[in-house]
């Protein structure tokens, strides 16, 4: 990557995150993006300001030959479309060469769900797992409030403690781009957050837990060493395939989305508006809401085909939910 590139890109990025207010991670996808493409770039005696339609396509197709996935293309075809239009706003070129270019699109795929008995087996066991109480209380508490919440795994690792005292019937959620939204807690929720918060407030001084809070990391709810001071969405991840295995649960099938998605499923399932879902999942556009009433539809008829007195066997298709 040449020194203007690694410029460029740098400054598009600090545009991203403070002027647009992108995420993090939101950014780091834009900037792994983007140095692909400047090294593709310059393995080809090019560099960013050289850019057409025609360069871009050309770069699209190297990686289709590479395997990768259309979401993986469509996302870095976003990524170069955004850097463009920044460096048209700003100057830096006259023309906008990626505007017209056609994504490959989106897989449409149902979201992978879990059943109601499967998350409450996931849930009985998560307070058993660990080696102490503490462990064993923060467990719990973490997957009743993703359960609870239908949060993202890095809103529930990073939440401040201090929005969680006096026993709330609600939390103050910041989700992408700093946008925040309300959220409710069930009594299961609450009652473990009460357990965790009393554990973690009388933690030895001396205990690993009990240094983590009387530092930097005492700020957040879950408390971890590190650079961020919290819980590591990694380890959650890792935490969470624990609890599948001591729930009995396949932990091929289980991740911190899933469960979001487990979320979503059973609120429409039972009743739930679609509008209030989009409110709670913190979607900017109810269209991403709305792939839940398919896997309503799927499970409709599956249930229609299996037990209708004059469904046929032949009719039964299996589910498309990738469970």
């Amino acid at each position: 990557m040449s020194h203007a590139d690694h410029r460029a890109i740098l400054a598009f990025l600090d545009a991203q995150a403070a002027e647009s207010g992108a995420a993090q991670n939101t950014v780091l996808a834009y900037g792994r993006d983007l140095r692909d493409l400047s090294e593709w770039l310059a393995d080809h005696g090019l560099t960013l300001p050289d850019l057409t339609r025609e360069i871009i396509e050309d770069y699209l197709a190297h990686c289709d030959a590479l395997g990768l996935s259309r979401a993986t293309r469509a996302r870095r075809l976003s990524s170069v479309r955004q850097f463009t239009r920044f460096a048209l706003e700003e100057g830096w070129r006259e023309d906008d060469p990626a505007i017209r270019i056609a994504g490959p699109g989106r897989a449409k795929r149902l979201p992978k769900t879990l059943s109601r008995d499967e998350v409450e087996a996931m849930l009985t066991a998560a307070p058993d797992l660990g080696r102490t109480e503490s462990d064993r209380k923060r467990n719990a508490c973490l997957i009743e409030l993703l359960y609870a919440t239908g949060m993202r795994v890095s809103e529930l690792v990073s939440l401040p403690v201090a929005s969680c005292r006096g026993d709330p019937q609600m939390l103050l959620i910041r989700g992408k781009g700093g946008k925040e939204r309300m959220v409710p807690l069930t009594d299961p929720a609450r009652r473990a957050l009460s357990d965790w918060l009393i554990c973690r407030d009388n933690a030895h001084d001396k205990s690993p837990l009990g240094r983590l809070i009387a530092g930097s990391a005492g700020r957040w709810l879950f408390p971890a060493p590190g650079r961020a001071g919290h819980m590591p969405r990694q380890s959650f991840g890792r935490l969470l395939n624990d609890i599948a295995i001591a729930a009995g649960v396949d932990p091929s099938r289980v991740t911190p989305h899933v469960l979001r998605h487990a979320f979503a499923t059973h609120l429409l399932e039972g009743g739930a508006d679609l509008r209030a879902i989009q409110t709670l999942l913190g979607h900017a556009d109810l269209g991403t809401t709305e792939i839940y009433t398919h896997v309503l539809d799927h499970r409709m008829r599956e249930l229609v085909l299996n037990h209708h007195p004059l469904a046929r066997p032949e009719d039964v298709q299996p589910p498309e939910t990738n469970r």
